[in-house]
């Protein structure tokens, strides 16, 4: 953080935003917490970012879709109220995640974030991400981000289509790229029954994912409906009301899928 940017701006400090834009960073921010076990090893300061191009129909956050309904805030209100807890993260072996919403629709203000909880805060920092947006994230940014969290929602295209609105692509291509840079990646699938659940369908993720090379855990999450009462707040139709949860047995014949291809499965 010693390093300035030239002799017109002698007191700004060269970190990502500053790089890009020449002043303080700003960006549309839902909320911060601490979490412990989803978002990243052990205790970890989250912030969600708002704005998604993606509108999964198992989103149980779907407030976090625009930008507009975020409150705008600068980088220094995120670093102070992070630096709060750096003592307790860290003794937890935990870290700072930055999630939404999708954080690549705000890469300048994410790589800003996680530049300065890495350098600033020595925090293990995770982006958590569908890879849609992967282009926008600078060799910078991914440089200052010890670990990915990745969604691939669906490996069949027609599904993922259905269940997120968008290709699936853009993720893949990102996928492959974090395996050349050797970046750590945990996967992250979401078992939803009659929508994702198909043996091909998880199948084809297990067997991309164990050949990657650099994913070192696999999350299967069940799907839930806990976030339905957003959706009826913000007047959408949750067109997954009558879907169950996945049960115990179908959560385990998932993670022996993966395990088969020498992933290690939770």
């Amino acid at each position: 953080m010693a390093v300035l940017l030239g002799s017109d701006t002698p007191n700004l400090p060269v970190t990502p935003a500053a790089a890009a834009t020449h002043r303080p960073a700003e960006g549309s921010v839902h909320s911060w917490d601490l979490s412990t076990g989803v978002d990243g090893p052990g205790t970890r300061f989250v912030t969600f970012l708002s704005g998604c191009p993606l509108t999964c129909l198992y989103c149980h956050n779907p407030d976090t879709w625009r930008m507009r309904n975020g409150k705008r805030t600068s980088a220094d209100a995120v670093i102070a109220e992070a630096g709060k807890y750096t003592r307790f993260i860290s003794a937890s072996g935990g870290g700072a995640t930055i999630s939404g919403g999708e954080p690549l629709l705000q890469p300048v203000f994410t790589g800003e974030l996680l530049h300065r909880m890495k350098h600033e805060l020595g925090l293990h920092t995770a982006l958590d991400t569908s890879g849609f947006l992967g282009a926008r994230a600078t060799d910078a940014l991914l440089r200052d981000t010890d670990l990915v969290l990745l969604d691939i929602k669906s490996w069949d295209a027609d599904t993922y289509k259905k269940v997120t609105g968008r290709p699936l692509q853009p993720t893949l291509d990102f996928a492959r790229r974090l395996a050349d840079l050797g970046q750590e990646v945990h996967v992250r699938f979401v078992l939803v029954p009659g929508l994702t659940d198909a043996p091909a369908n998880i199948e084809g993720i297990a067997a991309f994912a164990g050949g990657l090379g650099n994913v070192s855990r696999v999350d299967i999450l069940p799907f839930h409906k806990l976030g339905e009462a957003k959706w009826q707040a913000l007047a959408k139709p949750f067109r997954l009301h009558n879907t169950p949860s996945p049960t115990a047995e179908q959560l385990a014949s998932a993670r022996e899928i993966f395990r088969a291809h020498g992933l290690y499965a939770v």
